[in-house]
């Protein structure tokens, strides 16, 4: 509880800052004008109070797409601007789990409170336990379907686990989850965790909810993949990365967008 509470701390504080993100690229924080537009400028002075008026506010799906999106958008322009941040399971994946959860927190009817959350992130910790001991959760080992693919998957088993999946269903939420991200890179522009990282994590996000949406219609016992396959699937990707896709910021789009930023 203690980590959610830091997680919505951080939301909450991200959709209301606005400004540009420290670093050169002159990124824009967006969350702040997402969630001002939203909620037409009211004023809250609380998570809770927020949350509140989110629950009441939100009800078409473009809406509740685009809280989604600011959720994300938010913990990792936090993150970009040195705040607090949950390590879920890394800093630059940081915005797919609380997003999720609050989207859990905002708009599921059978969300029940404390217990829901609890079973939330245990959910996602187990799951994202079985791809680090089975391959990696390091961009820098296995590029960013290490991260955000790894995030996602956490998300989609937990939100599976809370809306009443099975177990089954919860991993193969999972599955479906990392199955999609397979194969992506960490490409940084300027070696900064802005340029396209913290849109990744509002992709990483949906993708989740996707899954477990998909997984809930499902029977695990007629899937073509299983989690353990795609674990190993991921852990094969990545011994064949390229290094210069693993967290280098000397491929992809980091050497295609031009950028100038003086070195420290």
């Amino acid at each position: 509880l203690t980590i959610w509470e830091v997680m919505k701390q951080c939301i909450f504080q991200g959709a209301h800052t606005d400004g540009i993100l420290p670093g050169g690229l002159g990124v824009s924080r967006r969350a702040f004008k997402i969630n001002d537009k939203l909620l037409a400028g009211r004023h809250c002075q609380t998570a809770d109070e927020w949350i509140y008026h989110i629950r009441r506010n939100a009800r078409t799906f473009q809406e509740v797409n685009k809280w989604i999106s600011c959720f994300a958008l938010a913990v990792n322009e936090q993150n970009a601007a040195f705040g607090r941040v949950v390590t879920a399971p890394t800093n630059g994946a940081a915005g797919v789990i609380p997003a999720v959860l609050m989207y859990h927190v905002c708009f599921s009817d059978t969300f029940s409170g404390e217990e829901d959350i609890i079973r939330f992130l245990l959910t996602a910790g187990e799951v994202g336990s079985l791809f680090k001991k089975g391959a990696t959760i390091s961009a820098a080992m296995g590029g960013c379907q290490a991260e955000i693919g790894v995030s996602s998957a956490m998300a989609a088993a937990a939100l599976t686990e809370c809306l009443g999946g099975s177990y089954a269903q919860a991993m193969m939420a999972a599955e479906i989850a990392m199955e999609h991200h397979l194969g992506m890179t960490c490409d940084p522009i300027g070696g900064l965790v802005q340029v396209p990282c913290i849109e990744r994590n509002t992709m990483g996000a949906i993708k989740a909810i996707t899954a477990s949406q998909i997984a809930l219609e499902s029977d695990p016992s007629k899937a073509k993949v299983t989690l353990d396959a795609v674990i190993k699937t991921m852990k094969d990707t990545a011994d064949d990365m390229h290094h210069k896709y693993k967290e280098t910021a000397d491929g992809g789009l980091a050497v295609n967008i031009p950028v100038n930023i003086v070195e420290c």
